[in-house]
């Protein structure tokens, strides 16, 4: 079954066990799940095959930022284990997204979403002036999503704060991915640029990345239920 929700569920988990677990308590027909650096730096594609044996769609988070065939061949991977989506940093330039996008397009049948990092949602204005940036988030992650759609990325991470300017600016079609998920009422934690589910998608986002409001309730399920009835989402 194709799922119809825009919640991906974010799995942070150091063991494959743990991971699989609370995919098991969750339901691909209500969600997608993402795979970040720390559990695919512990068990590698192993935790792919297991996700997708469950009937998950999965988002491969692991920000590919290197050379540009370096980031090609990994990208071009993660698309031959048959990931949803996959993603890589915009600071990385455009010789390096376009060489990421070709890859992809080099596949036949390719299904898998490439889209670009702008500006990490823990990230704020001082941070940036401390790596050298003098410009807004806004501003910047403006940027570099505009840098990412002329190279050929299906969209991009960004806040949702930022979802309705891309989508004026971009088309609505460019796909926007927002972490910094929380419900009304769950914790910020080291999140600083943040929505509620119903602002994120009412900006713009068209996936919403939620990881602790969903993994860390006493009914995993009954909070991702509630999260998709507040979407309105028919399953």
């Amino acid at each position: 079954m194709t799922c119809q929700s825009p919640i991906v569920v974010a799995l942070d988990y150091p063991t494959i066990e743990q991971a699989t677990a609370m995919a098991k308590r969750l339901d691909p027909a209500l969600c997608r799940v993402k795979v970040g650096k720390e559990l695919f730096t512990k068990v590698g594609p192993a935790i792919l095959d297991q996700l997708h044996t469950l009937g998950f769609d999965v988002f491969l988070d692991l920000k590919f930022h290197d050379i540009p065939n370096t980031v090609a061949a990994a990208v071009s991977v993660a698309a031959k284990e048959g990931v949803w989506m996959v993603n890589v940093h915009a600071s990385g330039g455009r010789r390096m997204m376009e060489a990421s996008a070709n890859a992809l397009s080099a596949i036949q049948d390719n299904k898998t979403l490439l889209i670009a990092v702008t500006v990490l949602t823990s990230m704020d204005q001082s941070d940036l002036l401390e790596v050298g940036i003098d410009l807004t988030p806004q501003e910047h992650v403006m940027r570099l999503a505009a840098l990412a759609k002329q190279s050929g990325m299906d969209g991009v991470v960004c806040s949702a704060q930022e979802s309705s300017m891309l989508a004026q600016k971009l088309g609505s079609d460019f796909v926007l991915v927002t972490p910094g998920i929380r419900p009304v009422g769950a914790e910020q934690g080291d999140q600083k640029r943040i929505m509620t589910p119903t602002e994120a998608m009412s900006a713009g986002s068209h996936y919403l990345v939620m990881g602790r409001p969903i993994t860390r309730a006493q009914d995993p399920i009954q909070a991702l239920m509630s999260a998709n009835n507040e979407l309105g989402v028919v399953i």
